[in-house]
């Protein structure tokens, strides 16, 4: 079983993981978490010394033992635990102490779900759940702590309810979603910054005492922070060292945290951010945490990634296009930006289709008054005369040419300057009487109101009923200020943050329900909101607006830690590059956009016919390649090029019969030193063909002697290296 329990000792095992907690004296104490090691009680790991104002719970007469030194499953603010906790609530009284003791548990077969949230789902997988109930008795406050175990992915979920049993009302100040105490400190915090059209940047640093913390405030999960990080041992690399991911499955105001202590122990916790949070609860009335899921590897960096692709792939994403191939498409903004008609965008479609394309996406500016971004938003009319016609007419002209369509918008938002925002402008985010923020010249609607969702639904279904609409990109182009409800009353505004993230969820839930055909795609000014919440409902979310081959080594290198490359919307576009100003050649822009969904971003009627050739070559070589890279094993063999003279990747397919290294040389030299790339993940007695050539090679020379990168004559060049086993 995945799940034991003996004498109130719960393990929790995985393939290669053990998660122990235990009831000592009332209250659950975490013993473990690391490498499998069966049942064994390992409370033995903790030990009690007195330490001064480090105070005693009631009843206890041992002054070693303290909550202020104890390693706690769900510590709670006021009871003389003066770390980072999860749970800080307001009585009617004025307290804000909560004292949680174990009351009782539960070990069910499946998965628990979450309701109104993105949670993993079981699938083909063995699955068990584990509830533990604790109790503020002198509240009557319940919290409900939940944990699925994922035996075969390695993979450990948390999430909790707080559930008002009492006679008063409270306010939840912090409701985090799980903690997770070490008893050292020896590690390294592994995070990933940055910021528009430049996200997930890894950066790693030792522990240091105090508390060291990532976040967002911003309303989304955002491009400065993602909602996923690591704690690992100082010496783990790609293949070796004890590793712990954190992902958080949300998308809104998050916070991500380690604190080392007084006695050099770590507390890690995660959660929704405190920041403008006072969710009030009435009797009887509950509030659900977000999930995290949780993953051990002592096999390095690399297998954390791969536990973390199956999860988000196989029980995160869902619909039609969880595993079906999705369609090569080509998108028309940075070809045309605002200036498009359907003669323009059948121009592109006409010449895609010679080339192997798929589908032509219609970005930004096809509804309303929208010529630029100052205006339109919320009026998801056709602009007929702009398109020279009916939307079904260019719909059908693209599918008569032989390509699928699909079309932008921007649900969210909402411009001043629009028919929606002079008809009800309290649908907006702000405040009475005070001037707004404005973000790419435009306010963000109320998605806490059930009758704002329900009005840009019903728009959304009549456009997408209207002709054949098969992918939409989901758009979000600023972050969320003057948070204020028009609904709500005073005392409830600090729920407005969190409610507007379900209210996205519960429309994203009916839209993909309606069109269960159709491929979304998300995007918040790229990279802005990636996170595993949104793949809950977006299989693939556009990875940056930066869409510079160079600087997305960097990116999709970062974002490869926890995400799998079918959830990273990657194109090639135009040189120079509009972000940069960047010229790579077109098989470097291939070989880099091949390591995500796809596509294309550039007017393909004014490329050269050598340039057209070579997304042919691409094209082919994409849906050769195809089930390689989705499917298969990911391996970063360099890192992200700010260290290494060329950035190296490689996929394995799980019988480890095929492999495909990528690698980019940076920069070229005069009398240039000569480099090496080392495989990873093949099989060590087998022999491996290179495509093309005579060349063949076992999987242990190619792991550890290496092969030999060719001299490149130009920057930023690249090669793919196509092994197949010998028959």
């Amino acid at each position: 079983m995945a799940i034991s329990c003996n004498n109130q000792i719960f393990s929790l095992h995985t393939k290669h993981s053990t998660y122990q907690m235990k009831v000592d004296r009332d209250f659950l104490i975490h013993t473990y978490y690391g490498p499998y090691v069966g049942d064994s009680d390992m409370s033995y790991l903790a030990r009690c010394i007195d330490r001064g104002f480090s105070g005693n719970p009631d009843g206890i007469t041992d002054k070693g033992y303290s909550l202020d030194t104890q390693l706690l499953e769900y510590p709670s603010y006021g009871t003389g635990d003066f770390r980072n906790d999860c749970l800080r609530v307001a009585y009617a009284d004025g307290s804000q102490v909560t004292d949680l003791k174990y009351v009782s548990h539960e070990i069910k077969e499946g998965k628990y779900g979450l309701e109104g949230l993105p949670a993993m789902y079981q699938g083909d997988e063995n699955v068990q759940t584990l509830e533990v109930v604790l109790q503020d008795v002198y509240k009557n406050l319940e919290v409900i702590l939940y944990y699925g175990v994922f035996e075969n992915l390695d993979v450990i979920t948390r999430a909790c309810k707080i559930v008002n049993k009492g006679e008063d009302k409270v306010n939840l100040l912090r409701a985090y979603s799980m903690c997770l105490d070490f008893n050292n400190k020896d590690m390294d915090f592994v995070h990933f910054y940055g910021r528009h059209a430049m996200e997930r940047i890894m950066e790693r640093t030792p522990l240091h005492h105090g508390l060291q913390s990532v976040g967002s405030r911003r309303g989304f999960s955002s491009h400065q922070h993602n909602p996923f990080v690591i704690l690992c041992s100082h010496n783990a690399g790609e293949d070796h060292g004890n590793c712990y991911g954190a992902s958080f499955v949300y998308s809104g105001n998050f916070a991500a945290e380690a604190e080392v202590t007084q006695a050099d122990c770590t507390r890690m916790t995660m959660g929704i951010h405190d920041a403008q949070f006072n969710f009030e609860l009435q009797p009887q009335e509950s509030f659900t945490a977000p999930e995290v899921m949780l993953s051990f590897s002592s096999e390095g960096l690399g297998k954390l990634s791969q536990n973390y692709h199956k999860a988000i792939r196989y029980h995160i994403c869902r619909g039609k296009y969880k595993t079906a191939r999705r369609p090569i498409l080509i998108n028309n903004w940075e070809a045309t930006y605002f200036n498009f008609n359907t003669e323009k965008l059948l121009d592109i479609a006409r010449e895609a289709k010679k080339l192997g394309v798929e589908m032509l996406v219609m970005d930004d500016g096809w509804f309303g008054k929208r010529e630029d971004d100052v205006s339109g938003l919320g009026d998801w009319f056709v602009n007929e005369k702009k398109l020279g016609g009916k939307l079904k007419e260019l719909v059908d002209g693209v599918n008569e040419i032989g390509l699928k369509f699909g079309i932008w918008f921007e649900p969210e938002m909402i411009s001043e300057d629009s028919d929606l925002y002079r008809a009800h402008p309290d649908w907006a985010l702000k405040i009475p009487g005070r001037a707004p923020t404005r973000g790419r010249q435009q306010l963000v609607l109320d998605f806490s109101r059930e009758d704002v969702r329900t009005y840009i639904f019903d728009r959304m279904c009549e456009i997408l009923e209207s002709s054949d609409i098969e992918y939409v990109k989901w758009d979000a182009n600023r972050h969320l200020t003057d948070v204020w409800s028009a609904l709500l009353p005073a005392e409830r505004q600090g729920e407005v943050f969190h409610r507007f993230i379900l209210g996205l969820y519960d429309f994203l839930e009916k839209i993909t329900q309606r069109f269960p055909n159709v491929l979304f795609e998300g995007c918040s000014g790229g990279g802005g909101r990636f996170d595993a919440g949104m793949m809950y409902y977006h299989p693939q979310i556009w990875c940056s607006d930066d869409t510079d081959a160079v600087e997305r080594l960097e990116i999709q290198y970062g974002t490869s830690f926890a995400y799998p490359v079918s959830t990273m919307g990657a194109h090639v576009s135009v040189c120079p590059n509009h972000q940069t100003g960047r010229s790579v050649s077109m098989k470097t822009r291939g070989v880099v956009a091949m390591s995500g969904t796809f596509g294309y971003e550039l007017d393909i009627t004014k490329l050269s016919e050598e340039d057209k050739q070579t997304v042919k070559e691409q094209i082919e070589a994409f849906k050769k390649y195809y089930d390689l890279i989705q499917n298969g094993d990911y391996y970063r063999l360099t890192d992200d090029g700010r260290k290494s003279p060329f950035v190296a990747w490689e996929f394995v397919s799980a019988d480890k019969k095929e492999a495909l290294l990528n690698v980019v040389v940076l920069r070229t030299k005069a009398n240039p030193i000569l480099h090496t790339v080392y495989a990873r993940g093949l099989e060590a007695d087998m022999m491996y063909q290179v495509e093309g050539s005579q060349e063949k090679f076992s999987g242990a020379a190619l792991m550890n002697g290496g092969y030999p990168i060719p001299v490149m004559g130009d920057d930023y060049q690249a090669v793919q290296i196509h092994l197949l086993v010998c028959e």
